[in-house]
């Protein structure tokens, strides 16, 4: 989903882990650009700004622009963070200049809404199996997120990526048959009782 935000990449000379830690220790991020049929260029960001992106409720499918000095402003998206695992600051990103006029395959989060009838009515359980699917669009076509009814469902029955209904702009990427929910039947505490007395009394220890 494109948003009207821009964040100014400064351009580096320098690579390399040395410069990369001296760029973290004045309060920036590097980052490459690339994409876009043009050179890949090596960037200097606020982290902040990247955050706030990334935690957005478009995440890493914002579409935004970026200005770059001597380059001008180009839409552009993330393909690739990084963060620290102990203190969750950002280490590195890589952004790809988007060309609107071209489709683009990105990953995008399926909600689900409603009970379903296997749960209301026969007290079953609903299991989400595959939070995102993929897909291909225009990038401005891009939604930050899909939703579908399972209210129909009963047990015993599925909600596939090929049932969903993502319109004439959106192009199903992942495998139709991916289940992204089910319904499942819960084993009661009668149930359980009923397949102890089956199975019979254990044996005890040194006795057959």
């Amino acid at each position: 989903m494109r948003k009207d935000i821009t964040i100014v990449a400064e351009p580096r000379p320098a690579r390399g882990k040395n410069e990369a830690r001296r760029l973290r220790a004045k309060g920036r991020v590097p980052g490459v650009v690339y994409g876009a049929g043009k050179p890949a260029t090596a960037v200097a960001l606020d982290p902040i700004e990247v955050t706030k992106i990334l935690y957005s409720d478009t995440g890493h499918n914002t579409i935004f622009n970026v200005e770059i000095n001597g380059e001008g402003t180009v839409p552009a998206m993330f393909v690739d963070w990084q963060f620290d695992p102990v203190k969750d600051s950002l280490l590195h990103v890589d952004l790809k200049r988007i060309d609107l006029t071209q489709k683009v395959s990105v990953k995008v989060p399926v909600h689900t809404e409603g009970d379903p009838r296997g749960v209301k009515q026969q007290g079953g359980l609903l299991e989400i199996v595959t939070r995102e699917i993929e897909i291909e669009s225009l990038p401005d076509d891009i939604p930050s997120h899909i939703t579908v009814d399972v209210r129909p469902l009963l047990i015993g029955q599925n909600l596939r990526a090929g049932d969903i209904d993502l319109g004439d702009k959106i192009t199903l990427k992942s495998n139709p048959d991916t289940v992204i929910c089910h319904v499942i039947a819960l084993r009661t505490s009668e149930t359980a009782a009923v397949s102890e007395e089956e199975a019979g009394p254990e044996a005890e220890p040194g006795k057959e």
